[in-house]
């Protein structure tokens, strides 16, 4: 236990008198490194977390967890072989679809886009589609001629609600002078925004039946997109796709799951983010060793105070207690005040990020670069609580040889040369 005395020694050498200043900035640079490390580290895991939240959580519900991709000529028959995939385990959703490159043209600009064709019963089952709907009622979609288009392309292209949308397919109609590209014209009857550009910028849903015609597919489609419950856990959606491609009879189809389609991502994600928290580490580490560098020069400074307290009856534990409590306070401080940081930080990050463009009149968090339009932060308490233990551990170990060698101090040795 620590006794009245040592507590009371070893706050007295946190505050220093004015000849013992630069070991006081020390100490207090060390408690700055300490809080800025563990506020950065918080900060940035946070971003990187909301980051991959975000992004798997917008393609978990925008695209099919598990793809089943037919061959060239398409999936003939498909209704039939949607109702035989909605047996598969922890099925929710069973979309068969069309998709296909296109260019899409108005007065104002042109945009390479994917166009999706599904059912309209499909579209009003997917809850993150529905809901990202901005402009336009859902009624209309399959009920008469017109797509769905993302917020972005509609401003890129200056196109509105009821608009004309210009769709020029590859896939070309033959004439006497050749093949010619496919051009159609179709209504702009919704305007949706999800919150990833990829996909506000270049995706245009269109009712089934419609993009069979325009792609003359006529009574076939290019794949069917599967939803599965749990679809982050890990192994569940190979699983499944395991399932489908041996237990099923797929022809001559493709069976991926998401992370096949979205490895690129998904793993550039996790060594970014294991990247980041080994260097912000090192700030936390670097501020660890001012600690030992302070302690060091308070121990040097007080040997004659410490061979008088060993005279006066101290045992070297005390003596050793009272630096590591001294290096202790100044952790602890220090990482308290960081998680107090890093955590208003996150919590009004957004707001932060806003005046900060306003300031310096600067784009900080482009949505083509990052993919999303607002800079998330989704803070993993068990991550936080980690972070925290792991700067007050290195705090307290690097108090220890400071504190094991004023305790080896020899009070004869060092009262002869005071």
């Amino acid at each position: 236990m620590i006794s009245a005395f040592e507590r009371t020694v070893a706050f007295r050498y946190l505050r220093a008198r004015r000849q013992e200043g630069f070991i006081s900035v020390t100490a207090g640079f060390s408690l700055l490194g300490i809080c800025l490390g563990v506020a950065a580290l918080i900060i940035v895991m946070s971003v990187m977390n909301g980051f991959r939240y975000e992004l798997i959580n917008r393609i978990l519900g925008f695209n099919g967890h598990i793809t089943v991709v037919g061959p060239t000529e398409g999936i003939t028959d498909y209704a039939e072989f949607a109702l035989d995939l909605e047996g598969v385990p922890g099925g929710t959703l069973v979309v068969p679809m069309i998709e296909g490159q296109v260019l899409a043209t108005s007065p104002n600009g042109q945009s390479g886009v994917i166009v999706r064709g599904v059912r309209p019963e499909d579209f009003l089952s997917q809850d993150l589609l529905v809901d990202s709907v901005k402009i336009g009622l859902l009624e209309e979609f399959g009920s008469e001629p017109g797509v769905i288009v993302g917020t972005r392309l509609a401003h890129r292209l200056g196109l509105n609600y009821g608009d004309p949308i210009n769709l020029i397919s590859p896939q070309g109609v033959p004439t006497a002078f050749g093949t010619m590209p496919r051009s159609v014209s179709y209504p702009i009857i919704g305007i949706f925004e999800v919150g990833m550009f990829e996909f506000d910028a270049g995706v245009v849903f269109m009712p089934l039946d419609q993009a069979q015609t325009y792609f003359r597919r006529e009574d076939k489609v290019t794949q069917i997109e599967i939803m599965i419950e749990e679809p982050e856990q890990p192994d569940t959606a190979r699983n499944v796709a395991f399932e489908i491609a041996v237990q099923r009879n797929v022809g001559g189809a493709r069976v991926v799951d998401w992370q096949q389609t979205n490895s690129h991502l998904y793993g550039a994600l996790q060594v970014e983010r294991n990247v980041m928290f080994l260097i912000l580490t090192l700030i936390i580490l670097v501020a660890a060793f001012n600690i030992i560098s302070s302690l060091i020069m308070l121990v040097k400074d007080k040997n004659g105070d410490i061979a008088i307290v060993r005279t006066m009856g101290a045992s070297r534990g005390s003596v050793m207690r009272i630096f590591l409590l001294t290096g202790a306070c100044i952790g602890v401080a220090g990482t308290l005040v960081g998680l107090a940081l890093g955590v208003v930080f996150c919590v009004y990050i957004e707001e932060i990020k806003q005046m900060v463009q306003f300031l310096t009149n600067t784009q900080l968090f482009p949505a083509e670069i990052y993919f999303l339009s607002q800079l998330p932060a989704k803070i993993d308490w068990t991550e936080v609580a980690t972070i925290v233990a792991m700067a007050l551990g290195l705090t307290f170990l690097a108090a220890l040889y400071p504190a094991w060698r004023a305790a080896r101090i020899d009070p004869a040795e060092a009262l002869r040369y005071e």
